[in-house]
């Protein structure tokens, strides 16, 4: 089953995100960023070319014939169709990344989704609906408080 963890508190959803995928593909393991608003998705992916000045994080999107061969794949359709077409058998598991305001398709082949949530009132209405979805479909939640771990 997903385990699903909610990032509460980012300052800026897709920075942290873009963080978070940034620790992911250093560690080695492959990340699906998820979300149907094509705006959203070419902001993130403009964002991960430009966040930060030293480091560059290898990404495509699914339909890139270099998709099964990126640690850091981005798709506005299916994600659980990505999982499907790039996951090779002795591959380490891939995750997921949500930045949609409604939960992904298909999330349930992943070892792990990633929430975040910024202090924004929509998103956090938003991100009350998901948790709901997934906690009724019997998921195992986690919530991180990101402004504790700012703070530390």
């Amino acid at each position: 089953m997903t385990r699903i963890d909610f990032a509460f508190g980012a300052g800026d959803r897709l920075r942290a995100a873009c963080q978070t995928a940034r620790k992911r593909y250093l560690a080695g393991q492959r990340v699906v960023v998820y979300c149907s608003d094509g705006r959203r998705l070419s902001a993130f992916d403009r964002m991960l070319w430009a966040f930060d000045d030293i480091s560059f994080v290898p990404h495509v999107l699914a339909n890139d014939p270099l998709a099964a061969d990126t640690p850091v794949v981005l798709t506005a359709a299916d994600p659980g169709a990505v999982l499907r077409q790039n996951a090779a058998p002795d591959a380490p598991d891939i995750w997921l990344l949500n930045l949609d305001d409604a939960c992904p398709p298909n999330y349930d082949g992943f070892v792990r989704l990633l929430e975040f949530v910024s202090d924004d009132p929509a998103d956090r209405q938003a991100a009350r609906q998901r948790w709901r979805t997934y906690q009724a479909a019997g998921h195992p939640l986690q919530s991180h408080d990101l402004t504790r771990a700012a703070g530390a």
